[in-house]
């Protein structure tokens, strides 16, 4: 399955969650499977941080692999011979969509650190105009993992009548305090760099290395104790005659291979927006947790991984019960996993099935059923 990034613009400044007008906005995705007569057989990827809208296919661009292939595809999960599936880069990313990285229009230099703080909530803004764009009125699901289920969070409180149904996976309707340290050590990796220059650094050396360190620590949290020993153990490699400190244990070449392969897709200045975004995420921000999803009808599927200790269990649980406290029809599986935060990408066989028959009854209940 080949897959083309296309582009949309917006025609008007977005209203961000800030109350500031910013634009113009670009958000770069991908579409996968065809959109039926009926228009209802929609269904919106979101990515999680390091994510993009190259969700599925070989792309054309550069022959790499989508992030979910597995998962999207004729009779898969998310089988494109029946569903029409969207993935797009969110605003604030570096992979097409309107970022700091992007040149700003009024002065032809990217925006660096003039541009605005966003939230989880202007990503899905930015969404509904791509959307309403391809003249989908409703969503048959919106569905993401990690920083993608927030999305998908924000998609059932705030456009409830958009969607059908909504699955989100190993995520948060907040960060806790030990997630928002993970996230502010993996900031000041790159802003201690003394290449980040205040984020003014696209026309000289960029901060690879606080990247690579911040992308490291992202690393660490996504495995599980039961997974690095299994996939490392405490092997070693040859080590250089009298090198000290270099990476003797395969578990520290691996961080190391992941840092430098990160910096050369992901931008620093994107890294530091996008977690700032994660980090002020707060679906219920008040004490009146039962008005979160009071008068939504979407069907929810809540997945959770027994060993996922970034977003651990209790979290997706704290969900389900504000979905319970308002009548919401929520469906929670807890998926008995080894591989921690990753295993939303590398569970395939239980997600799909648990996910495809979780698609099929929602698609029963609209006028015209597969």
């Amino acid at each position: 399955m080949e897959s083309i990034k296309k582009h949309f613009t917006l025609s008007d400044k977005l209203i961000l969650e800030s109350g500031q007008k910013f634009g113009p906005i670009t958000l770069a995705y991908e579409t996968y499977g065809a959109l039926n007569g009926d228009r209802n057989n929609a269904i919106l990827i979101a990515h999680a941080l390091s994510g993009d809208s190259h969700a599925a296919g070989i792309s054309k661009t550069d022959d790499s692999v989508g992030w979910w292939n597995s998962m999207i595809g004729p009779n898969k999960a998310f089988d494109t011979n029946k569903y029409f599936i969207i993935c797009s880069n969110v605003l604030g990313g570096c992979a097409g969509s309107t970022g700091p990285s992007s040149i700003n229009p009024l002065n032809e230099k990217p925006y660096t650190l003039s541009f605005p703080l966003i939230s989880i909530g202007d990503m899905v803004n930015a969404q509904i105009c791509l959307i309403d764009h391809l003249k989908i009125d409703k969503l048959l699901s919106v569905v993401g993992g990690s920083m993608g289920g927030m999305q998908v969070l924000e998609w059932f409180r705030k456009y409830p009548n958009r969607i059908h149904s909504a699955i989100p996976v190993a995520t948060t309707m907040k960060h806790s305090p030990q997630q928002i340290a993970f996230n502010e050590v993996a900031r000041q990796a790159i802003m201690t760099d003394p290449n980040w220059n205040n984020g003014d650094y696209y026309q000289n050396s960029s901060p690879l290395k606080g990247l690579a360190v911040a992308r490291m620590i992202g690393h660490i949290t996504y495995m599980s104790d039961k997974s690095m020993a299994k996939k490392f153990g405490r092997q070693k490699k040859i080590a250089k005659k009298d090198a000290k400190f270099t990476a003797d244990f395969e578990v520290e070449g691996y961080l190391h291979y992941r840092g430098d392969s990160f910096v050369k897709r992901f931008d620093a200045n994107s890294f530091l927006y996008i977690t700032k975004a994660m980090d002020n995420f707060d679906l219920i921000a008040t004490d009146a947790t039962a008005e979160a999803f009071t008068g939504t009808q979407p069907k929810v599927l809540v997945i959770s991984f027994k060993s996922d200790w970034l977003y651990p269990t209790y979290q997706s649980k704290e969900m389900v019960k504000t979905c319970k406290l308002t009548g919401v029809s929520v469906t929670y599986c807890e998926i008995d996993s080894t591989y921690g935060h990753d295993a939303f990408l590398l569970e395939i066989s239980e997600q799909t099935h648990l996910i495809s028959h979780f698609l099929k009854n929602v698609y029963k209940k609209i006028d015209k059923p597969l």
